[in-house]
């Protein structure tokens, strides 16, 4: 038995049902979950002096692609859109392996972890021939910097000489797609409470994937009781795809092959219209909202305003590193609240609303209830900001709204995962930092020479 003790905290912005804000408490955890939020003081292993911090609860990253940690800030794509940026990038990619989806792994969750990010869902879906168990990979990374992951078993089948947009080499047969799904779910899918591994099931999107595997992927997740998710909606190229290929706007294409409910949700979701948003309300399909990624690339702003009011699931997302080119959840945090301002003014969501969204939100994208709120009873995961910081003065007083409103600059001061500090003064606990960047960096080199 583990406990920690995080004593007389400033503030706890618990995100929970009634928004519940204490000021001057003591958060008691015991073997990963938290048992007590109050007055009552409870001896423990461990104990954190909060008397000057903020505790949130831990982000949570609705979709991601780890493996392009190690393509980003390339000066080939920098004013690229998506198709050309994609065609580009996969050249790149095709040369992936175990060892630089270990390290990519490694380095973009320790730095998603320094921002206050506790679950990671990866979108994995580039297999090259060859190139080793690349999920169980991500696992082992994940295990050894001590964040709470879901992966995905991604998947592509239409390459160039099918009309999709990656090399052949990429690219696999439904039939081997649905076989290492299913054994990755075997694996590694833990729906227990407070689980720390989970699987889902998520193809590409419809211009690299057949129409077979959206369907036969429907079927194989909900028979296993995993979820599914996919690109849809991002931009304007997709939309006409889908029309020229098969008579239907891209959220129509998806409804045709099952691919709508609580169960389900999309990456990105830019374009999509009056009709197709209620659509998205009745059925509960969500939508992991990429503010930075769809600013970077062009691709348009995601109509969220309009979609929280409809009662729409949206979650908080930084997506691939190379279309960021981050792994900021924070960052993401503030420039979602500045990106609505601008575009909707008083309907944007409030400072505290794209809090929520990265909690409790995305927690619902991912099926979870035992994530994205401090609350007892809930798995103790969090992070906390010392507001006694010159960046803070003068910002204290609503610490709810605070990180859109104005952000943090720099790391948090403390990461907690599973009830275990993972974070500790801005450091990683877990993996030592210089000789992982030195690592990494060797491997950036020899990837990047292939």
């Amino acid at each position: 038995m583990s406990t920690l003790l995080i004593k007389n905290a400033r503030y706890v912005i618990s995100c929970d049902d009634n928004d519940t804000l204490y000021e001057r408490v003591n958060l008691f955890i015991r073997d990963g979950v938290i048992r007590s939020i109050g007055p009552d003081f409870h001896q423990a292993d461990s104990v954190i002096d909060a008397a000057s911090m903020a505790v949130y609860p831990g982000l949570i990253n609705t979709h991601h692609h780890l493996y392009q940690l190690f393509s980003r800030n390339l000066p080939e794509v920098q004013k690229m859109e998506l198709f050309p940026w994609l065609v580009t990038l996969y050249e790149v990619w095709k040369r992936l392996d175990e060892e630089v989806v270990t390290w990519s792994s490694l380095t973009g969750f320790g730095e998603l972890l320094k921002t206050g990010c506790t679950t990671c869902f990866d979108h994995h879906y580039v297999f090259p021939r060859g190139a080793g168990d690349l999920i169980a990979a991500q696992f082992r990374a994940a295990g050894q910097v001590g964040i709470r992951f879901m992966a995905s078993r991604g998947s592509m089948d239409l390459s160039q000489k099918d009309g999709g947009l990656p090399p052949d080499s990429v690219v696999q047969t439904i039939d081997e797609i649905l076989t290492d799904s299913e054994r990755l779910v075997r694996v590694w899918h833990d729906p227990s409470p407070c689980s720390m591994h989970q699987v889902a099931l998520a193809p590409c999107s419809p211009f690299s994937v057949s129409g077979d595997l959206m369907r036969e992927t429907a079927r194989l997740a909900r028979r296993l009781g995993v979820r599914l998710h996919t690109h849809v909606a991002e931009t304007r190229d997709e939309e006409q795809f889908t029309l020229e290929k098969f008579g239907m706007r891209p959220l129509r294409y998806m409804e045709s092959m099952g691919w709508v409910g609580p169960d389900v949700w999309y990456a990105h979701g830019i374009h999509f219209n009056d009709d197709e948003l209620r659509l998205l309300a009745q059925t509960g399909t969500g939508v992991a909202h990429c503010p930075i990624s769809n600013m970077k690339l062009a691709s348009g702003v995601c109509r969220v305003p309009e979609m929280l009011r409809l009662g729409v699931p949206v979650g908080l997302a930084v997506d691939g590193a190379a279309s960021n080119d981050g792994c900021d959840l924070l960052e993401e945090l503030r420039v979602c609240y500045l990106l609505h301002r601008l575009q909707a003014s008083a309907a944007a969501p409030t400072g505290y609303e794209v809090l929520k969204l990265a909690t409790r939100g995305s927690a619902r994208l991912l099926g979870r209830d035992d994530i994205g709120c401090l609350a007892p009873g809930k798995a103790a995961d969090c992070f906390l900001i010392d507001l006694d910081r010159l960046s803070l003065v003068g910002t204290q007083f609503d610490p709810m709204s605070v990180l859109g409103t104005v952000g943090l600059k720099g790391n948090v001061d403390y990461t907690i995962v599973n009830g275990v500090p993972v974070v500790q003064n801005g450091e990683l606990t877990t993996i030592d930092e210089a000789e992982t960047v030195r690592a990494a960096n060797a491997v950036v080199r020899r990837y990047l020479n292939r």
